[in-house]
């Protein structure tokens, strides 16, 4: 008798999904609207420190002509992408020594447990100090924000690996390099990209308080810009933009996650395999 097969039907994805991701932020901005626009008649409080959504989308129009809101954006993102890629590669670079060199790991646990519960923008005025209010504090601050969360999790991610695994890929005849390089990293992998998920938000925080404190140019200086000027539409204008670039800036890491996580799936079956 044949075996019975099994047949497995394939769920239709929907295609209102997308619709039921976006429509929370239209309710949000539906309702805001409505209520900016209930205060403008009922006078409840000064109509201008809570611009409707639709007021905001012109001035912002008219600051985009004037190129103020191009040159503020790739200011900041050339800012985060510098100091986030210097982090997460120190965190990288000092979770193998630690890994690899338990010397490294007795000596940098003792400084990881005494700088990691100070904030990092307790530092930013050292670095002011130390530095000037050039660019170099601030992708500094970026990176050291970012470390040490990848650093963290990281460290935490190589050691997850089962002991087990190890011993069985060494029975197999397998070196330590092919261990390192087909087992630890790639079970390691769903760790890191939880510390750069970690990482990119707290490095938005210090990216706009660094830009507040001293900068020419930024999404952060354009608030200050603003508030000096008593311009609080550029104000919302600039605080919607820093949410829209952190929102793709962490779409563009979900998307890196499921690449790697799919590299690490078949990097783990190869050594199992071999």
């Amino acid at each position: 008798m044949a075996p019975h097969r099994v047949v497995r039907k394939k769920k239709r994805k929907s295609g209102y999904a997308p619709i039921w991701n976006v429509l929370p932020y239209l309710l949000f901005f539906v309702v805001w609207e409505a209520f900016s626009r209930i205060n403008e008649s009922a006078a409840l409080f000064n109509p201008l420190f809570l611009p409707a959504p639709t007021t905001l989308l012109s001035e912002g129009w008219d600051l985009a002509k004037t190129g103020l809101i191009w040159d503020s954006v790739l200011a900041s993102s050339i800012r985060i992408l510098i100091g986030f890629a210097y982090g997460a590669g120190t965190a990288i670079a000092l979770a193998v020594l630690m890994v690899k060199f338990r010397q490294v790991e007795r000596w940098l646990n003792p400084v990881l447990s005494l700088v990691s519960p100070i904030p990092s923008l307790a530092l930013l005025p050292l670095f002011i100090i130390w530095f000037g209010i050039g660019e170099f504090p601030k992708v500094l601050l970026i990176a050291w924000t970012t470390m040490i969360p990848v650093l963290v999790n990281t460290v935490e991610g190589f050691k997850s690996v089962p002991s087990t695994l190890i011993r069985s890929a060494l029975s197999l005849g397998a070196s330590q390099r092919q261990i390192f390089t087909r087992i630890m990293i790639p079970s390691a992998v769903p760790n890191l990209l939880i510390g750069a998920q970690i990482a990119l938000g707290l490095s938005f925080g210090a990216l706009i308080v660094a830009e507040m404190m001293g900068a020419d140019s930024g999404l952060g200086y354009m608030i200050v810009d603003a508030r000096n000027y008593f311009k609080i539409t550029n104000i919302f204008v600039a605080i919607i933009l820093i949410g829209i670039e952190y929102s793709l800036f962490s779409v563009i890491l979900k998307l890196l996650e499921r690449r790697v996580l799919a590299w690490r799936k078949g990097g783990l079956n190869d050594a199992v395999e071999k």
